[in-house]
């Protein structure tokens, strides 16, 4: 029975060992490790393969982060984008899109008057993008309230979805 129990003891080695073998082969090459024998070599190899992955990772996600703060205003959606900036003299509108965005100048224009706001200087793109970048001042008539950026930007956005509801042709 010795017998018997010894060469069933040498099997389940032998499958032991040709398992963990073929795990360190599979390390090896995914690792690229040049350690043949020895498993401390292989898997010091593979904890720096590691490291290296995650320095990569780390220097990536600074990338996107970095890019993702400059894709805020150049993400254009679906939606063409409104931002208002308050200026000494009135107020810097900027509204992008991708899209060419076919009559919406004349949406963006009545919210203009609709605000009692006079464009001072403006540079308009209509051709593959929509691009308008417009300085607005009040129009000081007495009586009438200080607005802010934030009603003039509601103002636009509003003006933009009057121009999505109008059918296009």
């Amino acid at each position: 029975m010795k017998g018997d129990q010894r060469r069933m003891f040498s099997r389940v080695h032998q499958k032991r060992t040709g398992f963990h073998h073929r795990n360190l082969q599979h390390l090896r090459s995914i690792t690229k490790s040049h350690a043949l024998y020895k498993t401390s070599s292989v898997i010091l190899d593979a904890s720096e393969y590691i490291r290296s992955l995650k320095k990569t990772l780390q220097e990536l996600e600074k990338l996107a982060v970095s890019s993702s703060s400059v894709q805020n205003f150049i993400d254009y959606g679906p939606m063409p984008m409104v931002k208002v900036e308050a200026q000494e003299e009135g107020f810097m509108i900027r509204v992008l899109s991708q899209r060419n965005c076919k009559g919406l100048l004349v949406f963006i224009l009545e919210a203009f008057e609709e605000l009692g706001l006079q464009v001072l200087q403006a540079r308009v793109s209509c051709a593959d993008a929509f691009s308008l970048e417009a300085l607005g001042i009040q129009e000081h008539n007495e009586g009438d309230d200080h607005m802010d950026a934030q009603v003039v930007e509601k103002v636009m956005s509003k003006a933009i979805k009057k121009w999505r509801e109008v059918p296009k042709q």
